[in-house]
């Protein structure tokens, strides 16, 4: 039985443990206090991390919270390092995140699309890709996560908060929790065939803004939100493109939920 750590058990995380689970793998999660079946690790410490035990592959999924900067040091870029020192024979994957595309025209982007972060959070999130692909590892992009209990998109429509950014054109990148954990699933068995590889992970079908609630607005009955001005503040920055899931697709994977509105009721 192949062994799996996943470094991050959190909503991404421990829906990964499941899969891998029942696929007949000896899973286990970790988190930074532990407890609940969860193994206690700092991935950015290395005394911590050197504490876990041995395994088959490892899945680096944890989260800076809503940290800046330093967080994101800690966690990514150390974190990968750390992982890359205690698992030099181990099948490594890191996830990371689409935002690291920066595009603002509509273009549709690959894993060969030029990446210039507009912050620095994201140029930490290169460099930590980068630890992990030098030693062979696998690289996720994901686009924002959302799934049961979790849709910021839903969520602030029904609650009446959304807004339409100028001409709502502005395109919408997301992945369904459950699609994401079976895509981390699949990468870490496609490893050495993907040994050094990049893979986005997102939906495959990509609605603008303005789709998603028109659609919404359909689907609930529901007046449609008013129109604003952009929101420069948010996490994952400012962007207008389309993340392209063709090679993680044509490399056998393929999502339940292939667009957003594919899972509105589930969610």
């Amino acid at each position: 039985m192949s062994k799996v750590l996943v470094i991050g058990a959190g909503y991404l995380g421990g829906e990964t443990v499941k899969v891998f689970r029942l696929a007949g793998w000896d899973a286990h999660g970790a988190s930074l206090g532990g407890g609940d079946g969860l193994l206690a690790c700092d991935v950015s410490e290395i005394d911590s991390v050197s504490a876990l035990p041995d395994a088959d592959a490892v899945v680096h999924c944890a989260a800076s919270g809503r940290g800046g900067e330093d967080a994101y040091r800690r966690v990514y870029l150390q974190g990968c390092q750390n992982l890359v020192l205690r698992f030099p024979e181990s099948k490594l994957l890191f996830t990371s995140s689409s935002s690291v595309y920066a595009q603002v025209d509509g273009s549709l982007v690959t894993e060969k699309s030029e990446t210039l972060p507009d912050r620095i959070t994201g140029e930490i999130l290169l460099e930590a890709e980068r630890v992990i692909l030098e030693v062979g590892g696998v690289v996720a992009r994901l686009a924002g996560i959302y799934g049961p209990g979790r849709s910021v998109l839903l969520r602030k429509f029904l609650d009446g908060e959304a807004v339409i950014e100028e001409d709502g054109q502005r395109y919408i990148n997301t992945i369904h929790r459950d699609d994401a954990a079976r895509a981390i699933f699949h990468l870490i068995n496609l490893i050495p065939f993907s040994a050094g590889e990049i893979f986005n992970v997102a939906d495959s079908v990509t609605m603008t803004q303005l789709e998603v609630y028109q659609s919404l607005s359909e689907i609930f009955g529901k007046d449609m939100p008013s129109f604003g001005s952009r929101d420069l503040n948010r996490k994952r920055g400012w962007t207008h493109k389309r993340v392209s899931n063709a090679k993680l697709r044509a490399s056998g994977w393929e999502p339940n939920y292939p667009g957003f509105l594919d899972a509105v009721a589930d969610l």
